[in-house]
């Protein structure tokens, strides 16, 4: 961490061009944001920048968009918020990138912003390409990264960027991220219990085997659970399962074996035929062909509150179950207000991360507290798993 270059409060940056890289990959539904929270926690910054005369170009991604006609996956809803949030004056630049942007873009005043559409709808962006590298980092004198969470993505606006602008820095909330994950990883108290979530586990394969050599309990929610209820030779009806996992979960249960940690998965289940239904609770025997597994079970949340309780670290990444429909958050809810309390009565260090996870808890509308709540998903897991992410390799 010590290595990483970041942002020097200093630094003159008076009518100076400085390109930020957010994250506003938030949800948004019928064009309303449903979870302002990473716009929210990364307003104080980019107002900072403005009341220092610098000129800011803000860029983000926002989902995974096939091309630029992809309305539903455009940014102008957080623009729109912007507006509201900061008085200074804010453009929309709404078409792609080209070598005529900079020209387009030359009458940015001091303290004005220029908000640019979703930067994946420029083909450069995902391949991290070079000539879009070059054309991108045209636009700045100073480059600053403050999302964290997108950091373990090898693309243009995050990586292939700092190679053409020298003055290149994380940002305070990507620096926060990775100074309350480190202090936690590298000063945790045992018993240390990770609970992790998520739809596959070959994608998390690396994390979960790099956690079990670090943690005491390892609890799987979430639809990677429903791969390890079917390993034990139960019925998941139509529910959400990843295939060819058998292998995959032997190998996990074998080395918590040889590391002393211990595995929970559900042992009862919240099921329904439909995923905008009622929750009918069962057993692990009993579910039927026509149901499928949308939250853990009362018996699970009570095992896992036990074990929370009897933790002194907590991390937690990924909801418990089909948190959109209230009728499956209790699982979610239940281990949330769990972390909270403890946290709050000052016997458990805990960093909750994803953006599931935040939104699962703003969903349910609850004031909690944790030690770090993060804001990232996969670059969390990654940076935990020991991972070198390639936008803090470039910021070194």
């Amino acid at each position: 961490m010590k290595n990483i270059r970041s942002f020097n409060e200093n630094l003159d940056i008076e009518n100076k061009k400085v390109i930020v890289r957010s994250d506003f990959n938030v949800p948004i539904k019928n064009k309303i944001i449903q979870d302002k929270t990473r716009i929210n926690l990364s307003i104080p910054f980019i107002q900072n920048l403005l009341d220092r005369k610098a000129k800011v170009l803000l860029i983000s991604h926002l989902g995974r968009p096939k091309n630029i006609k992809d309305t539903s996956l455009s940014l102008k809803p957080v623009f729109n918020y912007l507006q509201e949030k900061i008085k200074n004056k804010i453009h929309f630049y709404s078409d792609k990138i080209t070598q005529e942007t900079k020209e387009k873009i030359s009458f940015l005043g001091n303290s004005e912003i220029i908000f640019f559409e979703n930067i994946r709808f420029n083909e450069g962006e995902i391949t991290d390409d070079e000539n879009f590298a070059k054309n991108l980092s045209s636009f700045g004198d100073i480059y600053i990264n403050d999302a964290f969470s997108c950091s373990h993505r090898k693309q243009t606006s995050i990586h292939k960027i700092t190679k053409y602008i020298k003055n290149s820095y994380a940002g305070p909330l990507f620096m926060k991220e990775i100074h309350s994950i480190s202090m936690v990883l590298n000063n945790k108290k045992n018993p240390t219990t990770c609970i992790i979530g998520g739809s596959k586990i070959t994608t998390k394969l690396g994390v979960i085997t790099s956690l079990i050599k670090k943690v005491d309990n390892l609890i799987i929610v979430g639809a990677m659970a429903n791969n390890f209820v079917k390993f034990m030779g139960n019925n998941v009806g139509k529910s959400l399962i990843e295939k060819g996992t058998e292998k995959v979960i032997k190998e996990i249960y074998n080395l918590a074996k040889q590391n002393n940690c211990q595995i929970i998965t559900p042992i009862d289940l919240a099921v329904s035929e439909t995923s905008d239904g009622n929750a009918n609770y069962k057993d692990l025997k009993n579910v039927l062909d026509n149901e499928m597994i949308l939250d853990i079970g009362p018996k699970t949340i009570e095992k896992i509150i036990k074990i929370i309780d009897s933790s002194k670290t907590v991390l937690w990444n990924g909801p418990a179950g089909y948190f959109e429909n209230q009728n499956f958050s209790r699982g979610t809810v239940s281990i949330a207000k769990k972390i909270s309390d403890n946290t709050n009565k000052a016997i458990l260090v805990s960093i909750v991360g994803g953006g599931d996870t935040i939104s699962a808890i703003k969903n349910n509308a609850m004031d909690l507290n944790f030690t770090h709540l993060s804001t990232a998903g996969g670059a969390f897991l990654e940076y935990i798993e020991g991972k070198n992410l390639p936008g803090i390799e470039v910021l070194k």
